[in-house]
């Protein structure tokens, strides 16, 4: 059996709490969605860019440890918490970026992570994405067994009870799910609510400025409509570490440009180096001015991110 990976369902962005007796709500976790495919003889982890992360996250290989299954795809959030107990995405991503093999043993022992399960798409042979949402639940509650690293997200059917609860924490959001709605592979519906309790997006990292030699500040850009660079602010401030600014300094080297990428800024701005539109970063903000830029950006963590994808309407 030859199970190829799929881009999961994605929820859509919405202010309001659904209060139908038909829906429930799960807390929004901030980590890394990794789906877990087992074909009966191997597992695999793959991202939701289809990005292979099976020898990042080996603590999650062993399928026999957690799940009764002859073959079985399941859909989950991986997270890592910070010293506060609290799900961090900056955490989760020194696991995530990992490039060399020889640092994922000694990562396990630093960062050890969670595998928050929510949802089965195919199970012992079978497609089951069409059955509903509570069918499906109620077969991933009879295969899964909680361990150390792995858990089943809980259900709740109060969602604004748990929103409350969610900014009483400062956690990201909540997630709220039609119990009716299938699961639609390589797409996006309203059966599916995410409300957040912060906002954040994926920037594209096109220019910097130096302090005694050490990158500061990044000038972050986004793609509009036109495929064109737009500025839409920049950010120094956030949870990366004095080392992670150095090693950014270093690695930026071979993406120095002289070209001024943005279509919405003057030609004429000194002390900025530009860089080519490659690398991205997760940031979180308050809002967005009438100027479309960011209000009180704050740099959350790298990622390894389609800049292509980096876009005004995202």
């Amino acid at each position: 059996m030859n199970l190829k990976p799929i881009k999961p369902f994605e929820p859509i962005l919405s202010e309001t709490i659904p209060e139908d007796d038909d829906w429930i709500s799960q807390i929004k976790w901030d980590g890394v969605r990794v789906l877990t495919y087992y074909d009966g003889e191997k597992t695999t982890l793959y991202n939701r860019k289809l990005n292979e992360r099976t020898n990042i996250f080996p603590e999650l290989l062993k399928i026999e440890d957690y799940a009764d299954c002859q073959s079985v795809i399941l859909d989950g959030e991986v997270i890592a918490l910070d010293h506060n107990g609290k799900p961090s995405f900056h955490e989760v991503m020194k696991r995530d970026a990992v490039k060399r093999p020889e640092k994922v043993k000694e990562l396990m022992e630093a960062v050890p992570i969670s595998y928050m399960i929510f949802d089965i798409i195919f199970h012992n042979g079978e497609w089951i994405h069409q059955y509903p949402l509570q069918e499906r639940m109620e077969l991933l509650n009879s295969i899964i067994h909680p361990n150390e690293y792995v858990q089943l997200v809980p259900t709740y059917t109060d969602g604004k009870s748990l929103f409350e609860i969610v900014k009483q924490y400062d956690l990201e959001g909540i997630v709220c799910k039609d119990m009716n709605s299938n699961y639609h592979i390589n797409g996006k519906n309203g059966n599916w609510k995410k409300i957040k309790n912060y906002k954040d997006l994926i920037a594209i990292i096109c220019g910097v400025t130096y302090r005694s030699g050490i990158v500061n500040a990044m000038l972050l850009g986004l793609y509009n409509d036109d495929h064109q660079l737009t500025y839409i602010g920049d950010v120094g401030t956030g949870k990366l570490t004095k080392d992670e600014w150095k090693y950014f300094t270093e690695i930026i080297n071979p993406l120095k440009s002289d070209t001024m990428p943005f279509v919405n800024l003057g030609k004429n701005i000194n002390h900025v180096q530009w860089l080519r539109p490659i690398l991205t970063v997760k940031i979180q903000y308050m809002e967005w001015t009438a100027g479309l830029s960011l209000r009180q950006p704050s740099i959350q963590a790298f990622v390894d991110y389609d800049p292509q994808d980096c876009k005004l309407n995202q």
